[in-house]
């Protein structure tokens, strides 16, 4: 297994973080900025809570923490009666993962089609590292700051 890609886990906090392809932008005009977080709220508030993120022009970082089991399938259940189609026999962590696959996915080929390029935009596979401390939960949410207050210098 590739470094940084255990199965993400339901009620987990999370360092989710990705960057494009050689250090290239994935993040073009302005206007990107506002589809990427429109198709994140689609795609994963359904699966996570979000406490803190920075969009880079060349990478992001995301603090979350995956909702419980129960919440995610009840989500996932309601999703699929709005008919959206939805794999209900999955476990909770496919359905945190494949959310998140949906989100970097349908980005890259909305970019891809506004940019008239192909292929692969993100490293892949997204880098997740388990926040297992309250120090890191600190730490992040500072540097995240940090670096969002270096964004506008």
């Amino acid at each position: 297994m590739k470094k940084n890609t255990n199965a993400l886990k339901p009620d987990t906090y999370y360092h989710i973080y990705n960057r494009g392809i050689n250090g290239e932008p994935i993040f073009k005009e302005e206007r990107n900025y506002a589809y990427f977080l429109s198709l994140y709220a689609k795609h994963i508030e359904s699966v996570a809570d979000t406490y803190a993120y920075c969009l880079l022009s060349n990478h992001f970082h995301l603090l979350v923490k995956t909702k419980n089991a129960d919440e995610i399938l009840l989500n996932r259940k309601q999703e699929a009666d709005n008919s959206e189609p939805v794999v209900l026999n999955k476990s909770a962590s496919f359905n945190i993962s494949n959310q998140f696959a949906k989100l970097f996915n349908s980005y890259t080929q909305a970019l891809n089609k506004s940019e008239n390029r192909t292929g692969s935009l993100f490293e892949s596979p997204f880098r997740r590292i388990e926040v297992t401390s309250d120090a890191y939960f600190s730490q992040l949410v500072c540097y995240i700051i940090k670096t969002l207050k270096n964004m506008d210098s």
